[in-house]
């Protein structure tokens, strides 16, 4: 499998303040996160030759990054993939440095949701499909996952809810330890649990925020990359994967995983040469829109069997200090969720802990890290995406 690998280096990365940025516009945080990318690269707006753009929430173009960074008719394009639009940004932009149209390029992710209304689609935009044809939230969608998960492998509804609980906790722990985190407070076991309900066996504290954002990578051809820094980190690999079926319509479907998670990380682990995630991959952020998707995708990444998650969870194999630390910096959960800079919001984090700058939630000896995305509504199936980074 042909791939990007070793081919594309990151100079530099930014991140705006994620939360309910109500004193900010659009072009207030593309500012913010790529002034912070510009001077962490060493580069000016004017050395950018070509830009993408990742944006769910709004109708745009490439002008929505020419406007704000004042980037005077260079080739821009906008990319939109659901909740893996921030990766797939990064990942275009790679293959076009990679490809050698372009020495230095970027790319920036943002989502202005509180500005937004986001009604529920009206009944019979969905179909006839007797599990889809009336509107339900997010939560309810995958509330369905959890159920059968915890059918399937015979957990009790208690510790279910338990399992859940501790992903959140954990989350919110790694939140704290983040500046730029919508949400910066610890909770407890009692709390997750106890929550609300938002859709069974879903709690308040399963569920990731909205949130406003943005976040933003210089990248250039690997070759050049010693000119501008030294502590560089290398893209190793993309990949998207979207299903070429019903997705979660299919009568075959499981609820029990995600085949899209599955087959992007297996393609990135073939470009890359990785034969055991669990022991060769250092740190990982993980797509946890809720708790259980986070549950689902430590299997279907491969960081543990499938069915032994709660084994793990209990371990803490997942924790900051724990043989995989899975979302270092509070993932969707704790850091929010913009939907079109999630993806390169993980990148950032990955860039960090590579370079040893993740401060009190550094991991120890990090050089290779993954970052994953799901997204797509119910009727059009699902897509996910998966990056890997590392050192050279």
């Amino acid at each position: 499998m042909k791939s990007f690998k070793d081919k594309v280096a990151i100079i530099g990365m930014g991140l705006s303040k994620f939360g309910d940025n109500w004193n900010m516009g659009s072009d207030d945080m593309i500012i913010e996160a790529s002034y912070e990318a510009f001077e962490d690269a060493g580069v000016e707006p004017k050395d950018i030759e070509a830009g993408w753009v990742g944006n769910v929430f709004s109708v745009g173009s490439g002008t929505g990054l020419a406007r704000p960074l004042k980037l005077d008719y260079i080739p821009i394009t906008r990319v939109e993939n659901g909740c893996g639009t921030g990766a797939d940004t990064m990942r275009n932009a790679c293959l076009a440095v990679a490809a050698g149209m372009y020495d230095i390029a970027m790319a920036v992710g943002f989502e202005k949701l509180k500005d937004f209304g986001m009604n529920i689609l009206p009944e019979g935009m969905l179909g006839i499909n007797p599990v889809l044809c009336y509107p339900r939230s997010s939560g309810g969608d995958f509330a369905l996952t959890a159920v059968r998960y915890f059918y399937h492998y015979k957990i009790s509804n208690q510790k279910g809810k338990e399992l859940l609980a501790k992903i959140a906790v954990k989350n919110h722990n790694n939140g704290t330890l983040s500046p730029k985190a919508h949400f910066q407070r610890a909770i407890t076991l009692e709390q997750a649990i106890n929550a609300p309900i938002i859709a069974w066996p879903l709690g308040l504290f399963d569920c990731c925020p909205r949130t406003d954002g943005a976040a933003a990578a210089i990248i250039c051809r690997a070759d050049l990359a010693k000119n501008f820094r030294k502590d560089y980190v290398m893209v190793k690999g993309g990949s998207v994967s979207a299903n070429p079926g019903a997705g979660r319509l299919s009568p075959v479907f499981d609820f029990l995983h995600y085949e899209e998670t599955y087959r992007a990380a297996q393609q990135v682990y073939t470009q890359i040469g990785l034969t055991n995630p669990a022991k060769e991959l250092n740190v990982v952020q993980v797509h946890d829109c809720f708790t259980i998707t986070e549950l689902l995708t430590y299997e279907d990444l491969g960081l543990c069997p499938r069915g032994t998650a709660k084994e793990h969870i209990d371990g803490g194999f997942f924790e900051l200090k724990g043989q995989v630390p899975v979302n270092t910096d509070g993932g969707l959960k704790s850091f929010g969720h913009p939907q079109g800079a999630s993806g390169l919001r993980m990148a950032y984090e990955i860039y960090k802990q590579l370079q040893g700058k993740a401060g009190k939630r550094q991991v120890k000896n990090a050089t290779l890290g993954l970052t994953h995305n799901i997204g797509g509504f119910p009727s059009e199936g699902t897509v996910a995406t998966v990056m890997a980074y590392g050192l050279p």
